[in-house]
């Protein structure tokens, strides 16, 4: 059995309810699902800590947004200037554009696996590469590397943590079954995607963020050389 999700400091928890309290007007799902998500999840600490560490992400393009939650305690905490997300869910789009009201937020409906994507400082994405098409994934990768100035950040799903992977491959195709989701789960090989970033010119490190979770979730950050 894994050890519970350590819970959210102090700081953390009040960001989450600032950014929470953003969508009152959703729906009762996304209510729920917002602060739960912010708060278990561990790429949300993670992410928001390098953000403070590295002195901002500037400019975020967050792909695969969702509704839009990730982003707009970037913003909220002074972790990113301004946000840019994209999704292919227009319901989703829509609650995290009305959550952003009055922040320098734009949320927008696109396919990533055939978008433009915008220059920024950071592009971002959580969770979401191994759920493209085994075709889009490198094409997505390299317009990611060609659209961030500054730096990429990725949670990713590695196919290659053993037990780990097992058991995460297990859960999402159940999970699949159950919401009758027909799309196919291909996990790319994190050595793979930090080659492509590698060859763009960025410096990568990859770290566990999987804690208190039996799932084989891992933060890629590829910083791009030559700047200071």
């Amino acid at each position: 059995m894994p050890d519970a999700v350590p819970p959210a400091a102090p700081g953390l928890e009040a960001l989450i309810a600032d950014v929470s309290h953003r969508y009152a007007g959703a729906s009762r799902f996304t209510r729920n699902f917002v602060p739960s998500k912010l708060k278990r999840d561990p790429a949300t600490a993670a992410i928001l800590g390098l953000a403070q560490r590295v002195g901002g992400f500037g400019h975020v393009l967050d792909l695969g947004c969702g509704r839009g939650q990730l982003g707009l305690a970037l913003l909220v905490s002074g972790g990113a200037s301004q946000v840019t997300g994209m999704d292919i869910d227009g319901v989703k789009v829509a609650e995290a554009q009305a959550a952003a009201r009055r922040l320098p937020a734009r949320f927008e409906r696109a396919d990533l696996a055939k978008a433009a994507l915008p220059p920024v400082d950071t592009a971002l994405m959580a969770d979401v590469l191994y759920q493209l098409p085994d075709g889009a994934q490198v094409p997505v990768l390299d317009r990611m590397a060609a659209a961030a100035r500054r730096r990429v950040v990725m949670r990713l799903f590695d196919p290659e943590l053993g037990w780990r992977s097992a058991l995460g491959m297990a859960m999402e195709r159940a999970g699949r079954a159950l919401r009758r989701d027909g799309a196919a789960v291909e996990p790319m090989p994190v050595s793979a995607v930090v080659a492509r970033f590698e060859a763009a010119g960025f410096r990568c490190t990859v770290r566990p963020c999987w804690a208190g979770t039996p799932l084989p979730n891992v933060l890629l950050v590829g910083e791009r050389e030559g700047l200071g």
